[in-house]
């Protein structure tokens, strides 16, 4: 039942009958989507486990319920064989569904692409972020680089709608974590030799506001950023700008967007109060 149940329901919108059942909606990559289908498929085919589950026992309870002048039980069922073997394969099949949809999505979610469509560099540092934009995914490629985030400025990271956008991490000092809330993942970012990487294709332009998601000492919470999705236009009029000399805001202000974050403002952190 709830191998029908997660193969017929993953893709339906029945999660947004039910607000998702828990999982944050909103999801602005196509990677976001799947995970979110994942989400809900599994739910709903918890719920029908559970619904029969439950069934089974209300109809025990009632139809085998001891009535007044019974004296005898009801017929057993231990040592059944075929009944010990079915209430172990149909878990197992359970678990074998649920297993195979997960690793195909998680999969999905983590593979990377011989030639994605832009690279960004993505520096963490005490307590900001740095976005230098690649001319290739190798580590020894080009980099463009933008302004760096600091106590009065929050950088904003530019890429383009609709196209494979792969993020290249490390820190300068401690473990950090990159994080926009309606990617509806992140992924740590390791100081020294360890470079992680993913990739994401953004659906919907727009402004969101991106966050450490890894306690990294004394200002973490304001270690705030911007992802900033524009058209593949202007996108390359950004880069262009940027290989020029402009800064970030002023290749913004080229492209014809806000040249500053729009869905967060610089935190005072008082470093310089006594």
């Amino acid at each position: 039942m709830s191998v029908v149940a997660l193969t017929l329901l993953a893709g339906c919108n029945v999660g947004e009958a039910f607000g998702g059942f828990g999982w944050p909606e909103g999801g602005i990559t196509e990677q976001s989507e799947r995970m979110y289908d994942l989400w809900v498929g599994s739910v709903v085919a918890a719920l029908a486990v559970g619904v029969f589950v439950w069934g089974l026992i209300f109809w025990c309870v009632a139809a085998y319920r001891r009535k007044r002048g019974d004296a005898e039980l009801p017929t057993q069922t231990r040592f059944n064989l075929p009944i010990e073997i079915l209430y172990t394969v149909l878990p197992f099949l359970v678990i074998a569904v649920l297993f195979y949809y997960t690793a195909v999505v998680q999969t999905d979610v983590n593979k990377l692409t011989r030639n994605p469509d832009a690279t960004v560099e993505v520096v963490g540092f005490k307590w900001n972020w740095q976005f230098n934009y690649l001319t290739s995914p190798e580590l020894d490629a080009e980099r463009v680089k933008s302004t760096p985030g600091d106590s009065n400025y929050i950088p904003v990271v530019v890429v383009p709608v609709g196209k494979t956008v792969r993020f290249v991490e490390h820190s300068n000092d401690v473990i950090h974590s990159f994080w926009v809330p309606e990617l509806l993942f992140k992924r740590d970012v390791f100081p020294g030799n360890v470079i992680n990487q993913f990739e994401v294709k953004v659906i919907q332009p727009g402004s969101y506001v991106g966050r450490c998601a890894e306690l990294c000492g004394t200002y973490h919470s304001m270690m705030n950023f911007e992802l900033r999705a524009v058209t593949p236009e202007k996108y390359a009029q950004f880069v262009a700008a940027l290989k020029a000399g402009k800064s970030t805001p002023e290749a913004l202000t080229a492209i014809g967007e806000t040249p500053y974050a729009t869905t967060t403002t610089p935190f005072p952190t008082l470093r310089d109060a006594n």
